[in-house]
């Protein structure tokens, strides 16, 4: 791979730092679900920013540096959930919002990432949430690949973000006193199969 491809899968990228050498074909990547947490940001009552995460995630991703191009696929638990306030929580994983009972798992699907040069900028795709799929593109601001300090194997990882309507995924309980737009952010780590 190239050591300079850099600066979000689940952003969120752009890449910053020393890249690995382009290899000949595809390579595959797991997701470290202990270094990957998707965030959210909604307003509350015009008042404050309410913040969350999911905390149990999984995926992999398809990454070929040589041909610009690659795929990737994100499966969060909608019963993860956490705001840092039980009750909130449970309400949030309710028929209201989420109704994780349902809708058990929210997924992102892309088969299209975009390059900007050498560095990986955008991926777009299908994200289902709360039953319905629609067409969302992640931004990524921060991507690395090379050797795992801490672990000597090879990792790709970044941030990335996206901005949805939760009405737009049938979510509109509330409508005026919880924000409708909805600010994702997503940092990934991720191992490359093999060596």
């Amino acid at each position: 791979m190239n050591k300079s491809i850099g600066s979000t899968l689940i952003a969120a990228i752009l890449g910053l730092g020393p890249m690995a050498t382009v290899q000949a074909a595809p390579e595959k990547f797991v997701i470290d679900s202990a270094h990957t947490y998707p965030f959210f940001e909604i307003n509350h009552l015009g008042w404050s920013t309410t913040r969350g995460l999911f905390r149990k995630v999984t995926g992999v991703a398809t990454l070929d540096f040589a041909a610009k191009q690659g795929s990737a696929e994100i499966a969060i638990d909608a019963s993860s959930l956490d705001t840092a306030d039980a009750k909130r929580d449970e309400h949030l994983r309710g028929e209201d919002f989420l109704d994780a009972a349902k809708y058990p798992t929210l997924t992102f699907k892309s088969d299209k990432l975009g390059f900007s040069g050498d560095k990986l900028a955008k991926a777009d795709g299908q994200l289902t949430l709360h039953g319905v799929t629609k067409p969302v593109t992640l931004t990524f601001t921060q991507f690395k690949c090379g050797e795992h300090p801490v672990y000597k194997k090879h990792y790709c990882a970044g941030d990335a973000t996206a901005t949805i309507k939760r009405s737009d995924f049938g979510i509109t309980a509330y409508a005026g006193a919880v924000g409708d737009e909805v600010k994702l952010s997503i940092q990934i780590e991720a191992a490359r199969e093999g060596k």
